[in-house]
C-alpha cells in the first residue's frame, strides 16, 4: 500500500525474533508531522508508552517511528527505561533528527532485555521506500495477516493506517500498535481533540481474550502535504480507516476462524450501546458458542445484562445472523438453520434494548483449541 505524499517507510531483519522475520521498522515523514496519541491503560506499562506520553505532554511536532518487534521492552527497570530511550536516538542519529521527534515503541515478549546490539547494527540496513508493506510485516508478532486500510478525501489528500494484533486484546486497549498517517493540513489541536473519539469508536472496541497490553499506542501524524481539507470529510475518512483495521484485528485474533460483530441499537446512550456491544463480544462463553454454531442466545443476554446497561428484557429483541430469536419473549426458530447460517466467515449479533437511540457496535472472534495452543506456547 504507497503511503500518503511526504511519507516512507522501511524494515529489516535484526535478529530479534526468533523466526528470523523482519523486526525492525521505521515510518518516516520527510516534515514535521502534528500528531495525536493514545496509549495502553495497563498500570504495567512499557518505557515505550509512557515516553510516547511525555513526548505527547511536549506539544513538539514528530517525524518518525521506530519499532522493534519480538521483544516488548516492558518489566525490564530501569535498564529498559534507558534503553528505550536509547533505541529512539539511535534511530534519530540515523535519521539526522532530534530524537525527541522519533517514537518509540516495542511489541513481543515482556520481561526480557532490549538487545540494543542488534537495533544499533540493523537500523543502518533499512531502507526507506513508499509502500508501507515492510513496515507492516515487521511490527507482527502472533499475527497471521498484515493490516493496513486506506481512504481518499475529495480533495486528494489521503488516509493511510497500518496495525498489528492478534492476541492480548481488549479495550484500553490492546496488544496493538496502530499508526494512521495522512498529508492532510490539520491542526495539532484539532487532531487530539477527535482522536480519542475515533479510538473509542474503533480499537477500543475489539477483543479477542480481555486482556489488556502493556505496550499498545494508537497514534495519528499529519505533515500537511496536501494542504487544508475538509474537517468532517477528514474525520468520517480517518474513523473509516481505524474501523476497517480494528475488524481486520478481530478476524486475525489468535486462532480464530470467524469475525464475530456486534450491532447494539435502542441504548440510552452510544457510550452504553459500545458497552453493551462489548461485552457480548468479550464473553468466553458466547465466543465459544460462536465456534461451535450454537445459536445460544441465552449467552448474549446473559452478556448485555452483566454489562451493566439500562436493560428491561421485555424490550430486547436479539437477532442472529438477520434470524430473530428473542423479541420480549421466547420465540420459537429453526436451530438447526440458524446453526447452518452461523458457518460464516463473519457472524452478526444484532440486539435492539427497545429505550433510546444509542448505538454502538463491538468486533471480536471466536474462541477456539488453536488459541490456547498458541499461548500455552508462547514462550516455549
Amino acid at each position: 500500500m504507497r503511503l500518503p505524499v511526504g511519507f516512507r517507510a522501511g524494515a529489516t531483519r535484526a535478529g530479534i525474533k526468533p523466526s528470523g522475520k523482519p523486526d525492525l521498522a521505521l515510518l518516516v515523514s520527510g516534515t514535521p508531522c502534528n500528531w495525536a496519541f493514545v496509549g495502553t491503560l495497563n498500570k504495567a506499562a512499557a518505557p515505550c508508552v509512557v515516553r510516547g506520553r511525555e513526548l505527547l505532554a511536549g506539544n513538539r511536532p514528530l517525524q518518525a517511528v521506530v519499532v522493534n518487534a519480538g521483544n516488548a521492552n516492558c518489566a525490564t527497570g530501569e535498564q529498559g527505561v534507558w534503553a528505550d530511550r536509547r533505541m529512539a536516538e539511535l534511530a534519530a542519529e540515523e535519521l539526522r533528527l532530534p530524537p525527541e521527534a522519533v517514537l518509540t515503541a516495542s511489541t513481543g515478549v515482556i520481561g526480557q532485555p532490549l538487545p540494543l546490539e542488534r537495533i544499533a547494527a540493523g537500523l543502518p540496513q533499512i531502507r526507506l521506500g513508499l509502500e508501507l508493506d515492510p513496515f507492516a510485516e515487521a511490527i507482527m508478532t502472533t499475527d497471521l495477516v498484515p493490516k493496513m486500510a486506506e481512504a481518499t478525501l475529495g480533495g486528494g489528500a489521503r488516509v493511510v493506517g497500518v496495525c498489528k494484533g492478534s492476541g492480548m486484546i481488549a479495550p484500553q486497549m490492546a496488544t496493538m500498535l496502530a499508526y494512521i498517517v495522512t498529508d492532510a493540513q490539520v491542526s495539532q489541536e484539532e487532531l487530539r481533540r477527535g482522536w480519542k473519539e475515533v479510538v473509542d469508536k474503533s480499537f477500543n472496541q475489539v477483543t479477542v481474550d480481555a486482556d489488556t497490553s502493556t505496550n499498545d499506542m494508537a497514534v495519528l501524524m499529519a505533515n500537511g502535504a496536501a494542504g487544508p481539507v475538509d474537517l468532517g470529510e477528514f474525520w468520517r475518512a480517518v474513523e473509516q480507516v481505524c474501523i476497517e483495521l480494528a475488524r481486520k484485528l478481530a478476524r486475525d485474533g489468535e486462532g480464530a476462524t470467524k469475525l464475530l460483530t456486534v450491532r447494539v441499537t435502542g441504548a440510552l446512550s452510544d457510550a452504553e450501546a459500545r458497552k453493551a456491544a462489548l461485552a457480548v463480544a468479550s464473553s468466553p462463553l458466547w465466543k465459544s458458542a460462536v465456534y461451535g454454531n450454537d445459536p445460544n442466545w441465552g449467552r448474549i443476554m446473559m452478556a448485555l445484562g452483566k454489562s451493566g446497561v439500562a436493560l428491561e428484557p421485555e424490550k430486547l429483541r436479539i437477532s442472529l445472523q438477520g434470524i430473530p430469536l428473542y423479541q420480549g419473549r421466547v420465540l420459537g426458530f429453526d436451530r438447526p438453520s440458524v446453526s447452518r447460517a452461523m458457518q460464516a466467515e463473519e457472524v452478526l449479533v444484532e440486539a435492539d434494548l427497545g429505550l433510546g437511540q444509542g448505538e454502538g457496535m463491538a468486533w471480536g472472534c471466536d474462541l477456539t483449541e488453536e488459541y490456547v495452543r498458541i499461548n500455552a506456547l508462547y514462550t516455549t
